[in-house]
């Protein structure tokens, strides 16, 4: 995947993907985590009844490996496989997803790009789940990393874990104005975690009375919304 070169930068910008960059992007997600599952344990299990909205990946196939039967030590034994496995089922199969692409996409991230805005992901996906979807939908490249779900245990510490790359790569300054913009409420709280700005889109699924009662920055209908000047 090509990467675009940053100079220093004034400004951070954190995405969620689902969402918030794209909507309705079709069952293959969900397929690749329970498939992986009946892959790495012989158990066919679910997503169903499984609130994933805003939730981890690694967390989902937890819960999806305790609500088929499997004890959470052994649960924990086989994590690791199911989510190279869940990894290695998405990569095939996924469509063109760039006219599942959020509103106002990709102009805001040109936009942005031109302005030397850093971009990165903060997500719930996988790592290669998210840059597949991502390449499908024709947008990874304006991010310059991203910090995925099997990396830290919440949304929270894969904020700070981004902010940390950031700051420990060059790419921003001590002074540089850091935004995390999601649609779900566990984005809103992973902001605050991470102590930067937090902008909620109304893109995704959560219900308006969520996210104004998770108290964001800003709440906007959608990416069209969004004034450059504050980020």
């Amino acid at each position: 995947m090509d990467r675009v070169l940053w100079e220093l930068s004034s400004s951070l910008v954190l995405f969620d993907i689902d969402g918030t960059l794209t909507r309705g992007a079709g069952p293959h997600h969900r397929a690749a985590l329970e498939n992986a599952v009946l892959q790495v344990t012989g158990i066919a299990a679910t997503t169903d009844g499984i609130p994933v909205h805003g939730m981890l990946d690694r967390v989902i196939l937890t819960l999806m490996l305790r609500a088929a039967g499997i004890s959470d030590a052994e649960a924990q034994r086989v994590l690791p496989a199911a989510m190279d496995a869940a990894q290695d089922l998405y990569q095939t199969g996924v469509p063109d997803l760039r006219d599942k692409l959020c509103p106002g996409l990709p102009a805001i991230l040109e936009e942005l790009t031109q302005r030397g805005v850093v971009l990165a992901l903060v997500t719930g996906n996988l790592t290669r789940i998210g840059w597949h979807k991502l390449l499908r939908a024709g947008i990874g490249h304006y991010f310059r990393f991203g910090a995925f779900g099997e990396m830290a245990p919440t949304r929270g510490d894969l904020a700070k874990m981004a902010v940390e790359r950031a700051r420990r790569e060059g790419l921003i300054g001590s002074d540089a104005r850091i935004t995390l913009i999601g649609d779900a409420a566990s984005d809103i709280q992973a902001a605050r975690d991470a102590g930067v700005q937090s902008i909620a889109v109304r893109t995704g699924i959560a219900p308006i009375e969520e996210l104004v009662a998770a108290g964001p920055d800003l709440l906007l209908e959608d990416l069209t919304r969004l004034d450059l000047a504050i980020v």
